[in-house]
């Protein structure tokens, strides 16, 4: 019912909390299917994501810029976030919550997206099964591949 990728993005974002393969897997499938439209609800996810990875890391400036740029595209994805088995009103308080932390300059902290579909739920746990990560544990911040993986990977 949802898009492979889509899936995979949910279970790094709850289970490995690699927020930059969120990103990679994500930005793939939006290459295909809505190429250019930098609105689309894709991009949204993607930059949360990667919000969360510059937030994990410290870097809370470049976190806040993504992240205002992912509460000003909020509304005109907020159907289309409903349709992708979320909560959208919740996950936008979440947005809200983690722009007021960062504005206080807090430390990072994990969270999950509002998953209201309980299929896609189910199959976002059962990836992480597969992947054998826990669903929802927070990240392990001393896992340098994890935090600095764009410093760290191979470019080849």
């Amino acid at each position: 019912m949802y898009p492979t990728a889509y899936v995979e993005y949910l279970a790094h974002f709850h289970g490995t909390r690699d927020y930059f393969e969120c990103h990679e897997v994500l930005e793939e499938y939006w290459k295909e299917v809505d190429p250019k439209n930098r609105n689309s609800v894709w991009v949204l996810l993607i930059q949360i994501a990667v919000s969360m990875y510059h937030d994990r890391r410290g870097n809370q400036k470049g976190a806040r810029i993504l992240l205002n740029r992912c509460l000003h595209k909020f509304p005109e994805n907020h159907i289309k976030l409903k349709n992708l088995g979320l909560d959208p009103d919740h996950l936008l308080d979440q947005l809200h919550k983690t722009d007021e932390r960062l504005t206080k300059g807090e430390s990072y902290t994990s969270w999950n997206f509002p998953i209201i579909d309980l299929q896609l739920r189910q199959e976002v746990h059962s990836l992480c099964q597969k992947w054998q990560v826990a669903y929802g544990a927070p990240s392990d911040m001393s896992d340098d591949w994890l935090v600095w993986k764009h410093k760290l990977r191979s470019r080849e």
